[in-house]
């Protein structure tokens, strides 16, 4: 009986391959195949009937090859392989090594689900061109492709400054005004990055959207890139959520390079309380002075602004606890998902992206440079000094930076506490890259 089983699969494979050779051979000649529709006087019908069985042990065949044939294992590719593993990587360094696995482990997701063939989760044809193609959305629209809407209309990285406005004090920065200095020196990574970009053979639009990197500020990327350079979106938004994530890797080689044992070792004086009119006052007028000066910068300024006076006003705790933990942590998801998807093979390996991701590595290095090198300067000239490590901060990625400062600090005096006093560029950079990203879109919009 199993020598009976054997033959009878074997033939049905047989058949099988022969049905699908004929059918391969009357595509290619259509004449053949006319000829011998007419000599077989075979109908339409019966010809469908014998290609395509509808019962028996050949259709079993038919619908098993289909079925091999539609999964993601037969579609898969070497470019496939290597996005799959990068996310792979990604995910480890975010559950393993804890490198801000709040923003790498959905970014690190959602390039794995836009990786898998056949998903249909992502379609980056949707948006080519850096423009929404919503003629097709209602046949080939997937789930990650609605989702990507909030990053590709700016929604995202306004609801993400709310919420970052609501968590943060600007008590450190108002008590020494001087760190608005280093914060600004920070966004020195963004200027030479546009530069280089420029001497790469990129675009001044697509420059700025690429310099933008070295602010640390993952919204304000998307922001400026979905205005300037939507085409780069999905590379540039990787590169700047991605290197935000490994700022505790980036930064401290090059925060010992450029200081001393000694400098590293200042002790800095206790801040000043910062009172809550000042507090109350400094969002309602940092809005309206950035955004007459720049209006471009007002979505991004504006809505940081606010959810700093949620929180200093004291008048609405509740929305200010929302916008801080339920919408900020919904946004950030759908945010790291969305990213990580548009991280597909043909937008990710190619010579363009790579570049990208280089230049990010430059942009962070000299906004953290560009911070620790004008703290030493300002040394010269001041009484009280500042531990040149406070000026790494200002690369905005809060509070990341600011927790790098008070690590490498107390690796050389387990006493010294600098946290408190980076934030204050820290936050700075906040400001510093929203309002770099409102002058790039005056000069070059």
């Amino acid at each position: 009986m199993k020598t009976k089983k054997i033959i009878f699969i074997l033939i049905a494979f047989l058949y099988a391959s022969i049905s699908a050779n004929v059918s391969a051979q009357t595509v290619e000649n259509p004449d053949s195949s006319a000829i011998v529709a007419t000599t077989s006087q075979v109908s339409t019908s019966e010809t469908q009937q014998i290609n395509e069985p509808t019962s028996g042990p050949t259709y079993v065949v038919h619908s098993f090859i289909n079925f091999i044939k539609s999964t993601g294992f037969a579609n898969i590719n070497w470019q496939t392989i290597i996005m799959i593993f990068i996310a792979c990587v990604l995910l480890y360094l975010a559950i393993m090594k804890q490198f801000e696995p709040l923003l790498l482990l959905p970014i690190a997701f959602g390039m794995l689900l836009t990786n898998l063939p056949g998903a249909g989760l992502f379609n980056a044809d949707l948006f080519a061109g850096g423009h929404v193609h919503w003629e097709s959305f209602v046949d080939k629209g997937g789930l990650l492709d609605y989702l990507y809407l909030g990053v590709k209309l700016g929604i995202y990285p306004c609801l993400i400054f709310v919420g970052v406005g609501a968590m943060t004090d600007f008590g450190p920065m108002l008590a020494n005004p001087k760190s608005l200095l280093l914060g600004a020196a920070a966004q020195l990574g963004i200027f030479v990055t546009y530069l280089a970009a420029i001497g790469l053979g990129f675009t001044p639009q697509e420059s700025a959207s690429i310099g933008i990197i070295g602010g640390a500020d993952g919204p304000t990327a998307i922001f400026l890139t979905s205005k300037l350079a939507p085409e780069l979106l999905g590379p540039i938004a990787v590169a700047a959520y991605s290197y935000m994530a490994l700022v505790p890797v980036i930064q401290p080689p090059i925060m010992r390079l450029l200081t001393t044992k000694k400098e590293r070792a200042i002790r800095m004086k206790q801040l000043r309380i910062v009172s809550k009119k000042e507090k109350i006052i400094f969002p309602i007028f940092a809005t309206a002075f950035i955004s007459l000066l720049l209006p471009p910068a007002a979505p991004l300024v504006g809505s940081l602004m606010l959810g700093n006076l949620m929180k200093e006003s004291g008048v609405v705790e509740r929305l200010s606890k929302t916008v801080q933990n339920e919408l900020m942590n919904i946004v950030t998801i759908f945010l790291g998902i969305t990213v990580g998807a548009t991280a597909t093979a043909s937008a990710f390996l190619n010579l363009q992206t790579m570049e990208i991701m280089v230049i990010g590595v430059l942009a962070f290095s000299f906004g953290t440079a560009g911070g620790v090198l004008l703290a030493k300067f300002m040394n010269l000239f001041t009484k009280e000094k500042i531990n040149p490590l406070i000026g790494s901060a200002g690369v905005s990625a809060v509070p990341m930076a600011a927790r790098v400062s008070q690590v490498v600090g107390q690796e050389t005096d387990p006493g010294n506490f600098l946290l408190m006093h980076a934030m204050g560029p820290n936050v700075a950079g906040v400001i510093g890259s929203a309002v770099t990203a409102g002058l790039m879109l005056t000069m070059l919009s």
